[in-house]
């Protein structure tokens, strides 16, 4: 079992006809994912990848039976991209584009939250299922092995590296959730770890968070309100930042000193959370944590 994509995907990509939607879709698909249909308004009838291309998200849903969408197109275009899918019955939306419009992000969380829709992202890596071999993201994917660790995580890059040292200690992962980097997000760490805390091939949790916001703060919280049931682990990135300069992500910069990798750290500790000095840290932190 995994969280939010497995072998029942049938994978909608917006944006295939262009260089990053035709790249990743034939990442996708090598893998093991089950692309089904692409959209990109007025090159309907073409084929990318073998895969039939649309005119409308409707008429794919519809004709091809897709049940989860990724989002590759210009922020510009996203939102209506977006509301495309959520008004054509699509349930799971992963939005890889980055610098969409805060405004837009709000008015896109609320409508997926009245179809009881889940959005993944903006500014996304995507979502990975090792043991389906289901990817719909653009993650690495040599680097993931099936096993009993979830992962959530704010930045791209250190997911990747993680689940490297992950994978080479043994453990393998579940799933591996990109939340995404931008301010504002459709899932965040606390919706993240609900669906693991119910997810019976999960039995561990790693967080990676970075500075900015207050998403890590909120997960402590969350583990010691609840009585968190498995292990969690954290890492931070972000110490030697340096405040009120953005570091990579739109979300990731200390303003006002909010949002600071120390607060995010210490939260984390008092939480009980056992905290990864370094990425490398993870897998023994992993095997110490009581069950």
């Amino acid at each position: 079992m995994s969280i939010i994509v497995d072998k029942r995907s049938r994978v909608l990509v917006q944006g295939i006809t262009g260089n990053e939607g035709s790249f990743h879709t034939r990442q996708m698909l090598r893998y093991g994912t089950n692309v089904v249909a692409g959209v990109t308004p007025g090159k309907g009838g073409q084929v990318v990848e073998g895969v039939p291309v649309y005119d409308h998200v409707a008429d794919a849903a519809a004709r091809e039976g897709a049940n989860v969408s990724i989002v590759f197109v210009p922020a510009r275009s996203a939102r209506a991209a977006m509301m495309e899918s959520l008004d054509a019955g699509i349930r799971t939306i992963v939005a890889i584009t980055e610098s969409i419009p805060l405004r837009d992000t709000m008015e896109l969380i609320a409508h997926a939250r009245t179809k009881s829709a889940v959005i993944v992202g903006p500014n996304t890596a995507g979502v990975l299922d090792p043991s389906s071999r289901t990817l719909v993201g653009i993650m690495p994917t040599h680097i993931f092995s099936p096993g009993p660790v979830g992962i959530a995580s704010r930045s791209g890059t250190l997911t990747y590296e993680v689940a490297w040292h992950i994978t080479s200690g043994g453990p393998g992962q579940s799933t591996c959730v990109g939340i995404g980097g931008d301010p504002m997000r459709g899932l965040d760490f606390v919706d993240v770890l609900e669906m693991f805390r119910r997810d019976d091939d999960t039995e561990a949790v790693v967080l990676i968070g970075e500075i900015g916001g207050n998403a890590e703060e909120s997960a402590a919280r969350y583990v010691v309100e609840t009585a968190y049931p498995k292990p969690v682990v954290a890492y931070v990135a972000g110490r030697m930042a340096p405040p009120e300069k953005r570091m990579g992500h739109a979300g990731a910069i200390i303003m006002g000193g909010a949002g600071s990798a120390d607060g995010k750290i210490e939260a984390f500790r008092k939480a009980g959370i056992g905290f990864a000095e370094k990425p490398s840290d993870v897998p023994a932190l992993l095997r110490a944590a009581p069950r």
